[in-house]
């Protein structure tokens, strides 16, 4: 692919909506001392409004993931976007925990649709040596989302409130799906790629008609893959939602200091994710073994994890548990890009909705795991403890993993 052409440019749209993406996701995070306090609520209920978004994030991963088979990517993300702007403008003039659960409810809804969906268009736009890449750098973006946002969250705040802040991310939020809608076609074609770009992308992305989806058999196929993004995404979910407020409350920074820190964080899983999609590219190229590129790097990042994660339990310093997280976090993030790219090695034909089936498992991870997070802290007066619970599953993820079988083409039924 040449730098600047038209493949390109779409992964770069992409990316720059998973930036967007995590950005609506999780600057309820951010600012959530100031809502807990503005709104009264528990850490209970501020951990049953963090998996709020869950819900119908793990459910639209499946139906989204038909959609975008079904429809196509451009009219899928389109809706998807502006639903996402308009719950993101609405969590700013929420009223107590009933409107804010709703608010949560109907970001999942937007965003559940939108990763198979994206990794749909990527199957069709990005050529089949550079998918593990792609969902390197499309997550990494996400990352760069999670790590701009608490410092962008803190500033907004200072400007325009917490309510406002709220109101211009749906802003933003709004001109990613004009972009969008204005530059991408579901068919790859000359103009705008060239020619050497087209003859570099998968045969199959130059057909029009979506085959029906064999869903029971496909599930079957996925779910051990499903299982291993589960354990991923508990740990995910947990930085995701509480870090910020572990480092606010647990070792009484301010919000600033607070929001310095979990950058710190959250830019370490920058690297990872970029790092694990090269080095699960190359593993392939130089290998022809899918099962190794995929497997062998997502059992690196849960041990390296489970490893990191030990001493944020057993030493209580600020500074140690800041790097000890950013160690963990950029480890955990070596997983995103092989098992992103596992859906897309099984069943190129249905990655949309292969790659909802397997991230169904993150999305029930987000219902479960902030909910308990926030109930363990106020049940034992704890911030560490509830970590035991990552560790476990990291563990047990890295164990699964071996049951994904990315080098087994998913066998599709003769009607189909």
């Amino acid at each position: 692919m040449k730098r600047f052409g038209a493949s390109n440019r779409v992964l770069t749209i992409i990316c720059l909506m998973y930036l967007i993406l995590y950005v609506d996701r999780v600057n309820i995070s951010t600012a959530a001392p100031l809502i807990k306090a503005d709104l009264k609520l528990s850490n209970t209920e501020l951990g049953l409004a963090f998996s709020a978004f869950a819900y119908p994030y793990a459910l639209f991963q499946l139906i989204g993931g038909y959609f975008g088979d079904r429809f196509g990517a451009r009219l899928t993300l389109f809706v998807s976007g502006l639903i996402v702007s308009a719950a993101t403008a609405a969590t700013g003039a929420v009223g107590g925990l009933g409107s804010l659960f709703s608010a949560r409810l109907a970001l999942g809804i937007g965003e559940g649709t939108t990763f198979p969906t994206a990794t749909r268009a990527m199957a069709s736009w990005v050529p089949e040596r550079s998918w593990g890449f792609a969902q390197g750098i499309t997550h990494s973006s996400a990352r760069i989302g999670n790590a701009v946002t608490p410092p962008l969250i803190a500033l907004l705040v200072t400007l325009v409130s917490w309510r406002g802040a709220f109101v211009v991310l749906a802003f933003l939020s709004l001109i990613w799906v004009v972009i969008w809608w204005w530059n991408f076609r579901d068919v790859p074609a000359a103009p705008p790629l060239t020619l050497e770009e087209l003859v570099a992308l998968p045969a199959r992305s130059r057909g029009g008609a979506a085959k029906t989806v064999p869903w029971l058999k496909l599930f079957r196929r996925m779910l051990p893959v499903t299982a291993v993004d589960f354990c991923y995404g508990w740990t995910l979910w947990l930085f995701l939602s509480w870090i910020p407020s572990f480092f606010y409350q647990n070792y009484q920074q301010n919000l600033t200091q607070s929001a310095f820190y979990s950058a710190g964080v959250f830019l370490a899983g920058v690297i990872g994710d970029t790092l694990g999609g090269v080095v699960s590219d190359r593993i392939l190229h130089r290998t022809g073994n899918r099962a190794a590129a995929r497997r062998n790097v997502i059992v690196a990042g849960m041990l390296g994890g489970f490893v990191f994660l030990i001493p944020v339990m057993l030493v209580h310093d600020v500074n140690v548990a800041a790097i000890a997280l950013a160690a963990a976090f950029f480890f955990v993030e070596l997983v995103v890009a092989p098992i992103w790219a596992a859906p897309m090695d099984i069943a190129p034909n249905y990655s949309g909705s292969a790659s909802g089936m397997m991230n169904f498992g993150f999305g029930v991870a987000g219902i479960i795991s902030p909910l308990v997070f926030g109930f363990l802290i106020d049940r034992t007066g704890s911030w560490t403890l509830p970590f035991a619970g990552s560790i476990c599953l990291l563990l047990l993820g890295a164990g699964l993993a071996s049951r994904m079988h990315p080098d087994r083409p998913f066998e599709e039924p003769e009607a189909s």
